[in-house]
């Protein structure tokens, strides 16, 4: 039986397969109502200056501010009513020196007038007249023109992912359709021949497929579309056909198999028969996930998974979720993180990367994280668990009482 291969820490491992994956991102244009969670491919400039117009942000009056300059209740200012500015039309009046123009949120300020006196800081003398009991500032209660954004001025960078209020934005521009990079096609393979569907009950012996359901999950939740090609039997040609119909059909291609020597092995030499340059990281210094395989294949990426479903997602998240980013042009998102203080100690190897499942605990202002401990083919640790804990490379463990950054699930 074949011994362990070489292993190389997980970022070294990534960096090998960066060196070869494809740069070109390919795009389409997509409605804005159809963009969200989307990816732009190009950067965005404003088209316009937003407002472009001046507006009030209150419902009052627009004024010359210096007419209200030492206007209290006891010596208000009197200004004369010149008219009223209709919601949706343009200001045809002019507020001259001494006069008032009534107004509403969102109304367009006349010419003349450099602020807005709130409605409440008024009183009405007769039809024509009112008396203002609060002065106003130059500018007070108005958005001026380009106060949002100004035209030309950058709006969102390629590669940012489109939130709803980005949308919102961009349709207050008056930006309807987005060029935004292609979803990807991932291709999902399980294989092993304990592995049956999840609607099948197991014989002895037998195991449900956790994987395919978690992975795609997770592909869908970076953006992309999962393509399931099935569980295929421990056999090699009836996988290389399936990892070669994936390969052919998708943008980059999963497979997740055990974790015996055996099924490594096959799980390379598959990867190997699909295309150059072939594998290019047979095991990395990580736990879990050490059995880990990174390839391209005609620039096509690859991966075998271990099967151990905790061991999936700790490389999924590594390898795969920066490798989806890579071909769709994203901007690099920092993990999710919160501070928490650890409640056992944690042992680790030197020269191994570990993750480390947690539990958070609220213990009045501090938030605890309490190690779940579990050997990585149980999913319910996973379930049970809020995050990881990254236990560096020659770190020999982390002590309890120790302040931790969890990376949340």
């Amino acid at each position: 039986m074949k011994e362990l291969f070489t292993v190389l820490a997980p970022a070294d491992a990534y960096r090998v397969l960066e060196a070869h994956l494809p740069v070109a991102v390919q795009c389409e244009r997509v409605p804005l109502n159809h963009a969200l969670d989307r990816l732009l491919a190009v950067d965005l400039v404003s088209p316009t200056d937003l407002p472009d117009f001046a507006r009030s942000t209150m419902d009052g009056f627009a004024v010359r501010a210096a007419d209200t300059f030492g206007a209290s209740e006891g010596l208000p200012a009197y200004l004369a009513v010149a008219g009223e500015v209709l919601m949706g039309t343009e200001a045809d009046i002019r507020a001259g020196a001494g006069q008032a123009v009534r107004i509403s949120t969102g109304g367009m300020v006349p010419e003349g007038a450099d602020a807005v006196v709130m409605v409440e800081n008024t009183q009405a003398v007769d039809a024509r007249t009112i008396e203002v009991v609060r002065p106003v500032a130059p500018g007070e209660n108005v958005l001026r023109v380009a106060e949002d954004i100004a035209a030309g001025a950058s709006v969102l960078p390629r590669g940012h992912r489109l939130r709803p209020q980005d949308l919102g934005g961009l349709a207050a521009l008056g930006i309807v359709e987005l060029e935004v990079t292609r979803r990807l096609r991932v291709g999902i393979i399980a294989s092993g021949d304990e592995v049956v569907p999840p609607e099948c009950q197991p014989a002895p012996g037998q195991i449900r497929d956790v994987n395919s359901s978690t992975v795609a999950a997770l592909v869908q939740r970076a953006g992309h579309q999962p393509v399931l090609f099935g569980i295929v039997p421990d056999r090699y040609d009836e996988l290389l056909a399936t990892a070669q119909q994936a390969k052919e059909t998708t943008d980059l291609v999963i497979l997740s198999a055990g974790s015996s020597v055996s099924t490594r092995d096959m799980t390379a030499d598959v990867l190997n028969a699909l295309g150059q340059p072939g594998v290019l990281v047979h095991g990395v210094a990580l736990r879990p996930g050490k059995p880990t395989v990174l390839g391209v294949a005609d620039g096509t990426p690859l991966f075998g998974l271990p099967g151990n479903p905790v061991s999936c997602m700790v490389t999924f998240d590594l390898f795969v979720v920066p490798t989806l980013a890579h071909l769709s042009g994203a901007a690099e998102t920092p993990r999710q993180t919160v501070r928490a203080r650890l409640t056992r100690n944690i042992p680790s190897a030197a020269g191994r990367e570990d993750y480390v499942q947690v539990r958070l605990v609220s213990d009045g202002d501090e938030l605890q994280a309490v190690p779940v401990f579990g050997k990585s083919n149980l999913i319910y640790t996973l379930i049970r668990a809020d995050g990881l804990v990254k236990v560096e490379l020659d770190a020999g463990g982390l002590a309890a009482g120790e302040m931790v950054s969890v990376i949340l699930f």
